[in-house]
């Protein structure tokens, strides 16, 4: 790649959700972020980044975390250094996981939840979890390099019902349209 791209560089996904009320269990919600190559078997990760884990290279982090919710605004951020990936990753989708525990949640129970995907200062998506109320994870954006080597956004709502450990194997069935 030349030293000039046009495309996403460096991203930062940025998670939100209010605590839990007095007497209830925490709500703890998850960033997880799987990468792919055009080799990638079954859409198949080629890894996964999640809050107690980092890309190998160092080009997917997790930068702030929370199992509470307790904060003020973004309690979660993972960061994307999408032009120092190797060539051969070619997607990535990032997701967001509810843990489920003795009681059992969906995006409905979870109180002012959403997600933001900024590049420096220019927000590139917000959302909430409206279209996907029903469902335990959902996959939010999707990053695709392009023939020209250029990683563009594409945004990938979509819900699943599955828990925290089965949820990166279902992420890579989710594809946008373009």
């Amino acid at each position: 790649m030349s030293s000039v791209t046009t495309g996403l560089q460096k991203i930062e996904v940025r998670l939100r959700w209010d605590p839990s009320p007095v007497g209830e269990s925490p709500r703890h919600l998850d960033i997880v972020a799987a990468t792919y190559s055009d080799e990638s078997p079954d859409d198949r990760p080629e890894y996964v980044v999640h809050y107690d884990s980092r890309s190998p290279d160092g080009t997917i982090n997790m930068d702030r975390h929370s199992e509470t919710g307790m904060g003020f605004g973004f309690v979660e951020v993972m960061s994307l250094e999408l032009d120092r990936l190797a060539s051969s990753y070619t997607r990535v989708v990032v997701g967001v996981v509810i843990h489920q525990d003795l009681t059992p949640r969906t995006f409905s129970d979870i109180e002012n939840a959403g997600v933001l995907v900024v590049e420096k200062y220019t927000d590139l998506l917000e959302t909430d979890f409206t279209p996907v109320a029903g469902s335990t994870c959902t996959t939010v954006v999707e990053f695709r390099r392009n023939d020209a080597g250029a990683w563009k956004l594409h945004e990938l709502i979509q819900g699943f019902d599955c828990d925290a450990s089965d949820f990166p194997t279902q992420m890579g069935s989710a594809h946008s349209v373009d």
